[in-house]
């Protein structure tokens, strides 16, 4: 796929090893971004590491009960997942295993020995998602990471690039949908520290109330936070405040380009029209999985 390609290339050029699809929403198209860009690496003869943060990675969306997509691997292929959603045919050979929890029992790690279709389960944590992430860099050329709606702690303290989905399933309007992932994408966006102008460091989470507070004061200097994770504003919350306060981090993320999904389950959006909205809202490239187009602003 043309547009797995031009994904992966934007993704590698940011000089990481790792990429880590988050989402607006349940059912916008992370898991098929992700097979696209697998799929495209195992096209160039890219080893690649595969896991699924929390319970995102089930066969079924548990919200609603719907059917994910599921994810058809190639020999060589290494996994992270729970012991007990391997296949049960012998499709791969466990190469370590691990403390950390998940919903389906302990981690391991998996080769894929003969193509068959693999559950990612991972862990649930922050912390659990970076060690895992960490562990099958040393399997891999390349981690991808599906990952769950709006989670996006587990991008601190790494250097992961970023694609951000968005589509009709996880709002009411076209015009929801590109406030929604304009304000994701520009929470992970923000900008580093500009060390010679003034700043205030904020050592934990930015909240709401934090950031009401400064804009009563009528706070001029840089807010600095560790990383955009640590921003705890999102949607409509965080671009009030992105406008009237100049947020700022030590640890920027990489964000790649954002995936947009037309076709929700109640609604859908004119394809090429969402794209160019989203482009233009985000300034960011815009991959369209499902039509195989690429949108700039």
């Amino acid at each position: 796929m043309r547009v797995g390609a031009d994904l992966l290339s934007a993704a590698r050029a940011t000089g990481s090893r790792s990429v880590i699809f988050v989402g607006t929403g349940k059912n916008v198209g992370k898991t098929v971004a992700m097979r696209s860009v697998y799929e495209a690496a195992c096209e160039r003869d890219i080893a690649c590491g595969l896991a699924s943060i929390g319970r995102d990675g089930e066969a079924a969306d548990v919200a609603g009960a719907h059917a994910k997509p599921r994810l058809f691997l190639r020999p060589g292929t290494v996994v992270a997942t729970a012991r007990d959603v391997l296949p049960r045919s012998p499709a791969s050979e466990v190469i370590a295993f691990s403390n950390l929890p998940t919903a389906a029992g302990a981690l391991i790690y998996a080769r894929v020995v003969h193509p068959a279709f693999y559950e990612l389960v991972g862990p649930p944590t922050a912390s659990g998602m970076r060690e895992a992430i960490d562990a099958l860099k040393s399997f891999a050329e390349l981690v991808l990471v599906d990952g769950a709606v709006d989670r996006v702690a587990a991008l601190a303290g790494g250097d992961d690039a970023v694609v951000v989905s968005c589509g009709a399933a996880a709002a009411g309007t076209m015009q929801e949908a590109v406030d929604d992932v304009r304000a994701l994408a520009r929470r992970l966006s923000v900008q580093a520290v500009d060390p010679e102008r003034p700043l205030v460091h904020v050592p934990g989470a930015f909240t709401a109330s934090a950031a009401s507070a400064a804009i009563a004061r009528g706070e001029r200097r840089q807010i600095v936070v560790r990383d955009p994770t640590q921003i705890a504003l999102s949607g409509k919350a965080f671009l009030s405040a992105s406008e009237r306060l100049d947020l700022r981090c030590e640890r920027p993320l990489r964000v790649a380009g954002v995936t947009v999904a037309s076709i929700g389950r109640d609604r859908g959006f004119e394809p090429r029209a969402f794209a160019r909205a989203v482009a233009a809202a985000t300034s960011l490239p815009v991959y369209d999985v499902y039509a195989s187009e690429r949108t700039v602003a």
